[in-house]
């Protein structure tokens, strides 16, 4: 299976910034879109950042001019740099991938979301 391994929450004061990290696992895939979520405490989950093979991006709205979303193809990894931080912006955050993965012998190939199990970040004075 792919394996997403995210990194960087923590606690930060309003006006600070984090940057978050997510590392998929070497697998015979290729990744394709690029994303982080977030769900916040009594809230439903939603797109924050989202970036193409290609490196076309698109945010929420709430976060345009203060976050910024980067990927290493080689690495096969994204990043979310996250500035002037809110205390609304206080949530778990997911990275999803969307990929292409090698399922057989004869290299055929079926399309997958793969999920990280999320990291905390609060921001508070």
């Amino acid at each position: 299976q792919v394996q997403l391994v995210e990194s960087g929450g923590g606690l930060v004061q309003p006006g600070g910034s984090l940057r978050l990290s997510c590392t998929a696992s070497r697998s015979r895939f290729r990744i394709n879109d690029m994303a982080w979520y977030r769900q916040a405490p009594g809230k439903e989950r939603e797109m924050v950042a989202r970036i193409t093979s290609g490196g076309s991006t698109n945010y929420q709205e709430s976060v345009k001019g203060r976050f910024s979303i980067s990927r290493d193809n080689y690495q096969n990894t994204v990043w979310l740099q996250m500035n002037s931080l809110k205390p609304e912006d206080t949530a778990v955050y997911y990275c999803k991938v969307d990929a292409t993965l090698v399922v057989n012998v004869e290299g055929a190939t079926v399309a997958k979301e793969y999920w990280g199990s999320g990291t905390l970040v609060t921001v508070s004075a």
